[in-house]
């Protein structure tokens, strides 16, 4: 039924069967008239632009990521361009500290993976990484790992983004970390607007970065952190939008930084981002669409798929090869699979018209509110004609 809003994208390939969601969610058609105000504003306002950007914009981008997570205060939202910037101004606070002691698992994307790899290799860090797998103990064995050591930086994905597994209890492992000094954050790319999250227990503790390029229907550019009230860190990365409210103040000794998330800011960007995210989220409040419903019909689709293939088992791609359990208690809004081939398989699926991804061995097969159980069952039929080829 939601089919009818993203005829922008259908319509540019009728033939392409889109299940790629979890890498890039196709936009619903609002947000072209998004991109259109920003211009709009541009020519209007010109230099004075930034003025409805604070004051307006961002303003009601900050109330949509703290509705949607449940927070108290928007005003601790800050937003960059990537997740990847925030981190890194995260980190920079971190400079004086010395060799900085990072708990992780070996899940994580590969932003972080690369960036906490390149700091080893200057010894700049220690990174002790805890398997994922077993999924069963993972929950158990990081809490263990977390209580037991002593870190800087606590780092782990609400769900891994190489398998779909969603953790099953964040609050539980937020509070096991006993350092008030250790920094825990929670890499929500693959859960915010995917499956349903309140953060509002472990809103003063946990930092939470996310993004609307995928399940946020959004696009690049629209990028977040959410700042625990009462940290006061002083980031050492750091850009003039944190002083954008005393532009005319005089200079100070030291550098100062707003109360709020506004300390992490950084520096002039493009705000088209943000408007799309503000076109989207006004447009699911319109229709009524919560990221639970959007969870339950992924779950749908998913169980229709994966029942297809046990019925109707194909050698190209065997339920069993399924990385996560089959009950699918805490799968995000994507299924990965294991298979030696996966890229051969991905490529020939996108030759015949089906968009899926690949990383290193594991399919990728990403559900989303554009869909309907005739998607899933074309894509069944796809798979069948290749495997009898």
């Amino acid at each position: 039924m939601y089919k009818q809003h993203f005829s922008r994208f259908f319509s540019a390939d009728p033939q392409r069967l889109h299940f790629a969601a979890h890498s890039h969610h196709l936009w619903p058609d609002v947000t072209r008239q998004a991109m259109l105000d920003v211009w709009d504003d541009a020519a209007r306002l010109v230099d004075r632009k930034w003025e409805r950007v604070f004051g307006e914009v961002v303003p009601r981008a900050q109330a949509h990521v703290a509705r949607v997570l449940d927070l108290s205060a928007p005003a601790q939202i800050a937003f960059a361009p990537s997740t990847h910037e925030l981190v890194i101004r995260l980190l920079s606070c971190l400079e004086e500290r010395g060799v900085l002691r990072i708990l992780t698992t070996d899940g994580e994307f590969l932003s972080f993976v690369r960036q906490a790899a390149r700091l080893e290799e200057q010894a700049k860090v220690r990174v002790t990484r805890v398997p994922t797998e077993p999924f069963a103990t993972f929950d158990a064995r990081f809490r263990e790992e977390a209580s037991g050591g002593s870190f800087d930086l606590v780092y782990l994905s609400q769900v891994f983004y190489n398998s779909g597994y969603a953790v099953a209890d964040l609050p539980g492992i937020v509070r096991s970390v006993r350092d008030p000094d250790c920094l825990v954050v929670i890499d929500g790319y693959h859960g915010w607007c995917a499956v349903p999250t309140s953060l509002r227990a472990i809103e003063d503790r946990a930092f939470y970065v996310s993004g609307g390029y995928k399940y946020a229907m959004t696009g690049e550019g629209a990028c977040f952190m959410h700042v625990p009230a009462g940290f006061r860190l002083r980031p050492v990365n750091t850009g003039w939008f944190s002083m954008f409210g005393r532009l005319s103040a005089a200079p100070t000794a030291r550098v100062e930084f707003p109360d709020d998330a506004f300390r992490f800011w950084g520096a002039t960007f493009d705000p088209t981002g943000l408007y799309r995210l503000n076109a989207v989220m006004e447009w699911m409040n319109g229709l009524g669409l919560s990221v639970g419903a959007i969870h339950d019909h992924v779950r749908k689709l998913q169980e229709r798929f994966l029942s297809g293939l046990e019925r109707r088992p194909l050698s190209l791609l065997p339920a069993s090869a399924l990385v996560t359990p089959r009950d699918l208690d805490h799968q995000g809004n994507f299924l990965a699979f294991r298979l030696p081939a996966a890229g051969d398989l991905g490529r020939r699926l996108r030759e015949a018209k089906v968009e899926v991804d690949w990383r290193n061995d594991r399919l990728r097969v990403g559900f989303g509110i554009y869909q309907d159980e005739g998607d899933v069952d074309a894509l069944r039929e796809r798979l069948s004609a290749l495997s009898a080829v």
